[in-house]
């Protein structure tokens, strides 16, 4: 069928306002944060309904018309941009949240809910959905499932998918399938759910979820340190994780990353002298005295054994705030100095020092005319990879030479047993790198899964991977 006859059908089927397709609109929706891809949608469609998610579906595969679903567009590797034609299908409007469970501790929301909104829903009760970034004004639910976000508290929670208790999902023949519900235990076969859980939208479209909840966080301690080295963050992180509390977030970064922040912002570092590195934890204490005491002492040691350079704690919410800020305003603050060039990678925790002292030779030694910013998530062994772009080189010349970089990264990481993505999943930045994380194997049986849910390749395809 022609296109005209697809529109034709949209505008008998749905209200006025389901689709629209005016340029600014396209443009907009059609992307996501990479800015890498050029957007090309044919429409965007604003659902307000399983049931219309479900017509839609039916709709486009009638017409083999491919579907991009969209969220809050936060991802940074391409996995919500339409650059071929697509309807994106966003989920902006199906956002409502019901009453929170205190006693099951859930909460049912549709996938367009907001992840800054569903923290503030729960608040009231004493509860959090405890998925944390510096994107939770932006991000929606169904985007962070899709894509099995991570943020800065997965040392202590885990990803999201240990916290979604049921799903939702429209499949590509526009079932609306219900899995897992509310149940806590249900151990009756594969559980399906999980095929949805970080699948980027490739396999079906999650329209709900039911959430798991944690209580919120007691007494707040939040430390930014200076330090000498890597493998002295890596013995602080030791340290924390025998530490007289709960560990909620560890975080890394550079002296580079820290000044650019500081520049950017407009901001004064919290400590008296620079180091080649920081790391911001935060904690979870008991209130007693007690307990104060002996976070006190702890700390003490730390500066006594000389494994801290400099160090400081939040007096208040707003240092707190400050700090975090530090921290979360990396990635915008690169951004503002010239092109950059990103990489978000893990390896196993075990093997972050000899990764990092090998990446980081490579660098001194093959690539000295760039400057590299080195943050993320220790507590995970994530790091984010960050290369600007120097004032004096053309954009051809630095994506040549970021190109051989790329080269020798993923090897590097294929050695200490990593992955090229650790947060941000592959979308269409990286599918050319997936065979340094999956085997041929592997891909064998995820093409087959692909095939089963999406026969035609209608569903966000060539993302992860070409059929």
């Amino acid at each position: 069928m022609s296109g005209d006859t697809f529109f034709k059908q949209l505008d008998e089927q749905f209200a006025k306002d389901f689709y629209t397709r005016e340029p600014s609109e396209l443009a907009e929706y059609g992307k996501d944060w990479t800015k890498v891809f050029l957007p090309n949608p044919c429409a965007i469609a604003f659902p307000r309904s399983a049931i219309e998610v479900s017509k839609l579906v039916k709709l486009c595969v009638k017409n083999k018309v491919a579907i991009v679903p969209s969220g809050g567009r936060t991802g940074l590797a391409g996995g919500a941009v339409a650059p071929n034609g697509e309807i994106v299908l966003s989920l902006k409007r199906m956002n409502k949240m019901q009453p929170v469970n205190p006693t099951s501790l859930t909460v049912r929301v549709e996938a367009g809910a907001v992840t800054q909104a569903v923290h503030e829903h729960c608040a009231p009760e004493g509860l959090t959905w405890p998925v944390d970034f510096a994107s939770k004004g932006s991000s929606t639910i169904g985007g962070n499932i899709s894509t099995n976000a991570g943020g800065v508290k997965v040392i202590r929670y885990g990803l999201t998918r240990n916290w979604v208790l049921g799903l939702q999902v429209v499949t590509m023949n526009g079932d609306i399938i219900e899995f897992n519900g509310d149940l806590e235990k249900n151990n009756s076969g594969t559980d399906l759910r999980q095929l949805f859980i970080g699948t980027e939208g490739t396999l079906g479209i999650i329209t709900e979820a039911t959430l798991k909840l944690a209580r919120l966080p007691g007494e707040l301690d939040v430390f930014f340190f200076g330090l000498k080295s890597i493998p002295d963050v890596l013995k602080l992180f030791t340290e924390a994780r025998r530490g007289p509390f709960t560990l909620n977030a560890f975080e890394t970064f550079t002296d580079n990353c820290l000044k650019a922040v500081l520049n950017h912002r407009k901001m004064y570092s919290p400590l008296t002298s620079d180091s080649p590195c920081y790391v911001l934890m935060e904690v979870e204490r008991a209130t007693t005295s007690a307990s104060k005491n002996e976070v006190e002492n702890w700390l003490a040691s730390l500066f006594d054994r000389e494994l801290v350079c400099d160090g400081v704690l939040a007096q208040t919410p707003r240092e707190a705030t400050d700090i975090w800020t530090l921290r979360e305003g990396i990635a915008e603050s690169l951004a503002a100095i010239n092109m950059n060039h990103k990489h978000d990678v893990s390896v196993p925790i075990a093997k972050l020092e000899p990764f990092i002292a090998e990446l980081s030779q490579s660098l001194k030694q093959t690539y000295k005319q760039f400057n590299a910013f080195v943050f993320g998530h220790i507590g995970d062994g994530n790091l984010h990879f960050n290369v600007v772009k120097p004032n004096d080189m053309s954009k051809e010349d630095f994506l040549k030479n970021m190109s051989f970089i790329d080269q020798d990264l993923f090897k590097l990481i294929q050695k200490y047993s990593g992955s090229v993505s650790a947060e941000h999943g592959i979308g269409l930045l990286k599918k050319k790198a997936l065979h340094y994380t999956r085997t041929s194997v592997e891909m064998v049986y995820l093409k087959s899964i692909k095939k089963v849910f999406d026969p035609e390749n209608l569903l966000n395809p060539g993302k992860i991977f070409d059929l």
